[in-house]
């Protein structure tokens, strides 16, 4: 049966975060499709991951009968993360944003799990598994919004997930998420709540189609 890798960094717990309730909407619906399935969870708000160190880098670059200690235990971290990347058939990311920004916390996983001559170059070891991104945001950073030019998020990981690891990359963006709570942004609550159902929709569309294409 297929294997769900399903990383949330959200510092937010629960139905408080709108990016951990779509990944769970998402989630929900795949196991409902493989109940006999594997699903790889990562917390990276409750449990991050180390950020990347001269030691965790120069391993990579370092022939294992030359690392020293500190290069071999730190570079073993990285394998994990890399391993449960390759074991994968789908990944599940949910990536709000933060100061125009993926979370601190993705971004040390990110800098984890790319090496080159592995996951990264020419054959990357996980090339065409799908992944799907939920981008929620507090505003609206879509082409022809004023804050067209701060979206930092998809373009971003579209260079990561595509142009490095060879993913193959779909986004879901619940966006406005921050109109019920700001009286500034009240006349956008109708907008936030249709991206919202849209987000859910999408995100139980897309667990199925993705179901159906590796039981096929």
């Amino acid at each position: 049966m297929a294997t769900l890798l399903h990383i949330d960094s959200s510092a937010f717990p629960g139905e408080a975060s709108s990016s951990r309730s779509v990944t769970a909407a998402f989630r929900r619906t795949w196991e409902e499709q493989h109940p006999q399935g594997t699903v790889i969870y990562r917390d990276l708000a409750a449990n991050p991951v180390p950020h990347i160190t001269a030691d965790a880098w120069s391993a990579g670059y370092t022939a294992p009968s030359g690392r020293t200690p500190e290069q071999s235990a730190a570079f073993a971290a990285r394998v994990k993360l890399i391993e449960e990347l390759e074991r994968a058939d789908a990944v599940l990311i949910g990536a709000p944003m933060y100061n125009y920004a993926i979370p601190s916390t993705l971004k040390a996983w990110l800098d984890n799990v790319l090496l080159l001559g592995r996951t990264a170059g020419e054959t990357p070891s996980a090339q065409g598994t799908p992944v799907i991104v939920i981008a929620s945001r507090g505003g609206s950073y879509a082409p022809g919004t004023p804050r067209e030019g701060y979206e930092f998020v998809q373009n971003y990981l579209e260079a990561v997930f595509t142009g490095t690891l060879g993913l193959d990359l779909d986004f879901i963006v619940p966006e406005l998420t921050m109109a019920p709570r700001n009286p500034a942004m009240s006349e956008l609550v109708p907008l936030y709540e249709a991206s919202r159902r849209r987000a859910f929709e999408d995100a139980t569309a897309k667990a199925k189609e993705l179901a159906e294409r590796l039981a096929a």
